[in-house]
C-alpha cells in the first residue's frame, strides 16, 4: 500500500470543517476519492477547497482545525490502494 500526502495550495488557515457547526469534510478512516474535499484553506477570508488528489483511505492529518500552514505542507496522508 502506497501513501499519498496531501499538500496546501495556499498559505493560510487550514480548516477541516466549512463552518463550526458542521461536520468535517473527511475523518480519518474513511474512504475518499481524488475529487473528494477534505477541508479549507482561508487567506484574507477566501477559502479555496483541499482536494484529495487520489483515492484511498485517508490516513491522518498532519496539522490540527484552525493551524496556520505554509504553501507546499503536508496537511493529510492518504494510503492509495496502488
Amino acid at each position: 500500500m502506497a501513501k499519498h500526502n496531501v499538500q496546501s495550495p495556499l498559505p493560510g488557515t487550514f480548516y477541516r470543517k466549512p463552518s463550526p457547526d458542521t461536520p468535517a469534510y473527511a475523518e480519518v478512516g474513511q474512504r475518499v476519492e481524488a475529487d473528494s474535499v477534505i477541508g479549507l484553506v482561508e487567506v484574507m477570508k477566501q477559502f479555496s477547497e483541499v482536494r484529495a488528489e487520489c483515492a484511498g483511505t485517508l490516513q491522518a492529518f498532519l496539522v490540527e482545525d484552525g493551524d496556520p500552514i505554509e504553501p507546499g505542507q503536508d496537511l493529510a496522508t492518504i494510503a492509495t490502494e496502488a
